[in-house]
């Protein structure tokens, strides 16, 4: 009997053939809201999920078949990871298929930031020519540090290499991964040399708010910030306190502490009102890893691992 698998987002239109190609019967209802998936998810054997719905354990188990998750990307913040591992059930991300994009972004938005890009062709729309005034700064002979060292992290600071910069990287749960171009350190090293500190960790409940105004003090050097690994790692009070004081003398948006502007609490809207006036920050939507080519990317990553996954179940119930 064929096995079903339920996507419940929108995803990339070649993941019906490549989930078709392996045996899989596929319904694809990326409208599907969360009262209607849990009437209907004890039919199916697989599961296909971005970020829409959490998959935690009253939802989990209402899936009596279920053998696996599929997550279309990175992020496993939104998933009870002990229930899955507790009912045996596999769970399949795909970082390897937006890693190039996100490390793209980072740079590219980087750059931005440094050249005042976003100020000067604003001005330059409405006339002014102002050259001074938007005199850039270089990213060469600066030394950037990388704070997690997984797919994302890796991802940027190879395409550093070419950039004349000293790349630093620190992970607490990997060591070994120094290679001559890029320097694995402690964590006091990254803070004594980094010009430039890029985040790259998943949310958890160890780094949900990790990069405090203490952590950040400790920092030798007025830093420029990148983020585009999770927004909860950082609020918005700490990033204005330490942009106001200089300790940040720039950054990098791409996630925020809270994404939903109509949930904003009170003190969260102003906090965020105030960073939105800063000329030194720069904002994007969560688009980091969110091209073209990672869309269909991350429907290949995952798929292939599916099948691998699959294949060494068969294996193992033939044996």
């Amino acid at each position: 009997m064929q096995k079903r698998v339920l996507i419940i987002d929108e995803m990339h239109e070649s993941i019906i053939p490549l989930l078709t190609n392996e045996g899989f019967l596929v319904d694809y209802k990326p409208k599907i809201n969360r009262s209607e998936i849990l009437e209907s998810i004890c039919a199916y054997d697989g599961l296909i999920i971005r970020s829409k719905t959490p998959m935690d354990r009253a939802l989990l188990e209402k899936a009596e078949k279920l053998e696996f998750i599929g997550r279309a990307g990175a992020g496993l913040d939104q998933i009870d990871l002990s229930y899955l591992e507790e009912r045996g059930i596999k769970l399949y991300n795909a970082p390897e298929g937006n890693r190039d994009a996100v490390g793209e972004q980072a740079i590219g938005s980087l750059l931005a930031l440094f050249n005042h890009v976003k100020k000067a062709d604003r001005e330059v729309r409405k006339g002014i020519w102002d050259r001074e005034g938007n005199r850039g700064e270089e990213l060469s002979g600066k030394t950037v540090g990388v704070f997690g060292f997984g797919y994302m992290g890796q991802a940027f600071a190879r395409k550093l290499l070419g950039f004349d910069v000293k790349i630093l990287a620190y992970d607490k749960y990997k060591k070994g991964f120094g290679d001559g171009f890029i320097d694995e350190v402690d964590l006091e090293e990254l803070q004594k040399e980094a010009d430039v500190l890029s985040i790259h960790v998943p949310l958890t409940s160890e780094t949900r708010g990790f990069f405090s105004l203490d952590f950040l003090q400790k920092f030798a050097k007025p830093i420029y910030l990148v983020n585009t690994a999770r927004g909860e790692v950082i609020s918005f009070e700490v990033l204005n306190e330490a942009l106001e004081s200089g300790i940040i003398r720039g950054a990098v948006l791409d996630v925020l502490e809270n994404e939903k502007f109509d949930t904003f609490s009170i003190s969260q809207k102003k906090s965020f009102e105030k960073l939105a006036q800063r000329e030194n920050v720069l904002f994007s939507p969560h688009i980091a890893g969110w091209t073209f080519q990672s869309y269909e990317k991350i429907n290949q990553v995952l798929v292939k691992k599916i099948r691998i996954g699959s294949t060494k179940q068969e294996h193992n119930n033939f044996s």
